[in-house]
């Protein structure tokens, strides 16, 4: 697996991602920690998760993957911060003492001082500065090594963006958000931060598994479109304007005599500034399968998807 550096910073991370959103939940520790070892033994690098991940679970999971494998073989980027919701419930905030209080609850439990990075969500309740100040904070602090920003609208990123040119505070290393070839809508965004040095991290590069083309005819039973709590995960791209990208999908892997899934993960994996992309396998099995990704996809395939998924050429 490929290393790759993050814009034009110094952070490197693996091409391929583990994100750790069903550990705890829909993934047991067992299951976890297996898939973590499997990940590293292939040149994997990072876990992408969240103090929300797993219902609040997948922290603790996390913990026992770094003990069980060796923090230092594991990149952690960090997703957010989290605020009391009523009993027992927890939601996103980004608030600054909401964020760094939730951060240091992650940090002990997980058992180390610092994330590698540290993204922060925009709240539509608190100004972003206030956001900026509590990522400018850890930095300095060293509990993240790098900062970033999360499902960050345009005019919050572009705000971001020059605060951190005029102030030199939290300067973003990587902004992470939905991409594939059912979610396009942030292919500009990707152009325009690879030109400023910002790397972009993908989610969700296979659209909840709808890209695999494994809902084509049916729901299987062990799918995410199956659990009642997954299931509004899926939704979004079980409509009829999804099917005739999932269909040229199919045909290109069958025309390469790769799978589906092999070839949507490339598609996302090699767009112009992308920098990684976060896979979020429930099972070992699922994690093999991503493995066996093959590597790029040729042009005239990769144009041949871009105009069936309305995306222009990336400026760069």
């Amino acid at each position: 697996m490929r290393i790759r550096h993050c814009g034009s910073t110094g952070l490197r991370l693996s091409e391929l991602g583990l994100g750790a959103a069903t550990w705890g939940r829909d993934t047991d520790a067992l299951e976890a920690i297996d898939m973590l070892k499997l990940f590293l033994d292939a040149g994997g690098s990072f876990i992408e998760a969240s103090g929300l991940a797993g219902n609040g679970m997948a922290v603790d999971v996390v913990a026992q993957g770094l003990a069980a494998c060796g923090r230092h073989r594991v990149s952690l980027v960090w997703r957010g911060g989290v605020r009391p919701d009523g009993p027992g419930a927890w939601a996103a905030s980004g608030g600054r003492g909401d964020m760094l209080r939730s951060l240091d609850d992650s940090l002990a439990r997980l058992g180390t001082d610092y994330v590698d990075v540290w993204l922060g969500e925009p709240d539509p309740r608190v100004p972003l500065h206030e956001t900026l100040e509590a990522l400018e904070t850890a930095r300095r602090s060293g509990r993240a090594h790098y900062v970033g920003l999360s499902h960050a609208p345009t005019w919050p990123l572009v705000e971001a963006l020059v605060r951190a040119e005029l102030t030199a505070e939290a300067p973003l290393a990587l902004v992470e958000d939905e991409f594939s070839l059912l979610s396009t809508g942030a292919a500009p965004t990707v152009g325009a931060l690879a030109a400023r040095g910002v790397g972009f991290l993908v989610h969700s590069p296979l659209a909840a598994g709808v890209l695999t083309g494994k809902y084509r005819h049916t729901t299987p039973p062990d799918s995410r479109a199956a659990s009642s709590h997954l299931r509004a995960s899926v939704d979004p791209y079980l409509g009829e304007a999804s099917r005739g990208v999932v269909e040229a999908v199919v045909r290109a892997a069958e025309g390469l005599d790769r799978a589906p899934l092999d070839v949507a993960l490339a598609w996302a994996r090699d767009f112009p500034g992308v920098s990684c992309v976060v896979v979020g396998p429930r099972t070992v099995r699922q994690l093999d399968q991503i493995l066996e990704a093959d590597g790029p996809l040729p042009a005239p395939i990769r144009q041949v998807l871009d105009e069936v998924a309305g995306v222009g050429a990336a400026v760069v």
